[in-house]
C-alpha cells in the first residue's frame, strides 16, 4: 500500500496532475442483444463515454447471461453488478407500492399510465433511493397480453392451460391455484425451453417481448385485451452512482432519461408493429366480448383485491392510484 501511495505522489509531482478517473459500470439485463431495450442501453453507453471524455464506460451483459431480474437485483446488492433494467415485476421487491400501478385491468391505456407516472414518479424515485437505488430513466416493456398454444378468451379457457408465472411468487401462486388456474413458476429465461417441452403452454407478456424472444411461435394465440401495463426503470446502485464525479452525474442522468423517453415512444410503436409482424407469421388475435372481459374483472375484484391490496401493497397507494385515474378520466384524458 505504501508503494502504491508513493507511486501516486511521484506521478503527481512529475506530471503536475492527478491520475485520470476511470470507471466501468457493469449493467445486466434480460433484454436480448439487438432488441430495442439493448440498443437503447448501447446508446446510453456511447453517450456516457462521450460526455465523460471516456471516464465512465458502460459494460452491458445482455440476454440473461447474468441471470434473470431477481438474479440481477441480488448481484447489484452484493456488488457484482452496478446497474440493471427492471420491470415492475421485480421493482416491487424493492418498493412494494409500485405494484399498485400494474394491478390487472386497472390502468386502461398509455395516457393513463403516463399521467400516473408523472404524478407518482418523483415519490417512487425517492423511495427507491432510500433503498439504495438511483433511477436513471423510467421506461416500459409494454402491455402484457395472454399468449397460449390454444385460444384463450374466457377465464375457463385459461384454467385448461399450464400458465407460466415469473419466479416463485407465493401469493400469486396461491391465488391462481385457489382460483382454479394451473400456474407453473419458472425463471423468465426458462420460458422458451418450457414452451418447447410442453411444461407450459401459455404466458402473459408484452407483444414486443413475445416477438423479440420468439415465444409467440410456440403460443400463437393472443387474447385481445391488455392484462396490465409493465412499466420499468433502469437503476444503478446509489453507492456506485456516488463514485462518479459530482459534475458528471447531471449530464449522465439527463442523457439516460432522454434515451429512455425515446425508447418509451419506440416501444409503443413497436407494440403495434410486433403484433402485425406476429400475425404475418401465424399469430391469431382473439377478440374478447365486453361481457367476457367483465368475467375477468370479476375474478380480479373478488380474488385479487383481498390478496394484494393491503397484504402486498398499501391501500393508501391503491386509493391514490385510483384517485389519479379518476382525475384523469374526469378531465377527458388530458
Amino acid at each position: 500500500m505504501k508503494t502504491v501511495v508513493l507511486w501516486v505522489c511521484f506521478f503527481v509531482l512529475v506530471t503536475g496532475v492527478a491520475p485520470t478517473f476511470s470507471q466501468v459500470i457493469k449493467l445486466g439485463t434480460i433484454a436480448p442483444e439487438g432488441s430495442p431495450w439493448h440498443e437503447s442501453m448501447l446508446e446510453v453507453g456511447r453517450k456516457w463515454k462521450e460526455l465523460s471524455g471516456g471516464k465512465v464506460k458502460l459494460r452491458i451483459y445482455a440476454g440473461g447471461v447474468a441471470g434473470d431480474e431477481t438474479d440481477l437485483l441480488r448481484k447489484i446488492r452484493i456488488g457484482q453488478l452496478h446497474a440493471t433494467a427492471l420491470t415492475s415485476t421485480t421493482l416491487h421487491n424493492i418498493v412494494p407500492d409500485i405494484e399498485a400501478i400494474t394491478f390487472p385491468m386497472l390502468v386502461r391505456n398509455d395516457g393513463e399510465l403516463d399521467y400516473l407516472m408523472e404524478k407518482l414518479g418523483p415519490d417512487l424515485e425517492a423511495r427507491l433511493a432510500k433503498k439504495g437505488f438511483k433511477v436513471l430513466a423510467w421506461s416500459t416493456a409494454g402491455w402484457a397480453h395472454f399468449f397460449a398454444k390454444e385460444p384463450v378468451i374466457t377465464p375457463a379457457d385459461m384454467k385448461k392451460r399450464r400458465l407460466f408465472v415469473w419466479g416463485s411468487d407465493i401469493t400469486l401462486l396461491e391465488l391462481l391455484n385457489s382460483s382454479g388456474f394451473n400456474p407453473v413458476p419458472l425463471s423468465v429465461i426458462d420460458l422458451l425451453p418450457a414452451l418447447q417441452t410442453g411444461l407450459v403452454d401459455s404466458f402473459a407478456a408484452p407483444p414486443a417481448a413475445a416477438l423479440s424472444f420468439q415465444w409467440f411461435a410456440l403460443a400463437p394465440n393472443m387474447t385481445g385485451f391488455p392484462w396490465q401495463p409493465l412499466p420499468g426503470a433502469t437503476v444503478i446502485s446509489i453507492k456506485q452512482w456516488n463514485r462518479i464525479p459530482a459534475d458528471l452525474r447531471p449530464l449522465l442522468e439527463k442523457a439516460a432519461r432522454e434515451v429512455g423517453g425515446r425508447l418509451q415512444k419506440r416501444i409503443r410503436k413497436l407494440e403495434h408493429d410486433a403484433i402485425e409482424a406476429m400475425i404475418d407469421h401465424g399469430l391469431t388475435v382473439h377478440a374478447v366480448p365486453p361481457e367476457v372481459e367483465e368475467e375477468w374483472r370479476t375474478i380480479v375484484r373478488e380474488k385479487g383485491y383481498p390478496a394484494f391490496v393491503g397484504p402486498r401493497f398499501s391501500k393508501d397507494m391503491f386509493d391514490t392510484v385510483r384517485s389519479i385515474l379518476d382525475e384523469y378520466r374526469a378531465s377527458g384524458g388530458h
